[in-house]
């Protein structure tokens, strides 16, 4: 009988690993400006690495390669969106649509501001026109 031990540290430890592709994955939800693509090229590396080793390794361990699997996809994404918004013109159009919003927004507060100015003036204009009145009718009398 093969002696199959399973021990606390052979569960656990390629377990809690998984918290690499969990991290990198929620870091997909991210601004591409904080990616680092150094760190993404290790990660990619050592992901690579270890999915090569998890399955070399006898008895081939899945649970390392699932977690490797997981993490060298999250790091593929996060090092397309590195190259995207570093190199292939990502910055330039986030910054852009950015601009376009700020000044959808500052021409909309314009007109607001414009409309409260229009109507403030026409309630002094209307003011004026009462005291007028009221002057020229004293004036007649």
């Amino acid at each position: 009988m093969t002696n199959m031990r399973l021990t606390y540290a052979d569960f656990w430890g390629p377990a809690s690993n998984f918290g690499i592709p969990v991290a990198a994955v929620m870091d997909t939800q991210k601004d591409p400006d904080i990616i680092s693509g150094r760190m993404t090229t290790a990660l990619l590396l050592y992901s690579g690495t270890f999915m090569r080793y998890a399955l070399a390794i006898s008895p081939k361990n899945y649970l390392l390669f699932a977690c490797h699997f997981v993490n060298f996809g999250a790091q593929s994404t996060q090092g397309y969106r590195y190259l995207q918004y570093w190199n292939f013109g990502g910055k330039e159009a986030a910054l852009q649509d950015k601009a376009k919003s700020e000044a959808k927004k500052i021409g909309a507060d314009g007109k607001e501001m414009a409309e409260e100015t229009k109507e403030g003036a026409q309630g002094i204009v209307d003011q004026a026109k009462a005291k007028a009145g009221e002057l020229k009718a004293k004036v007649v009398k």
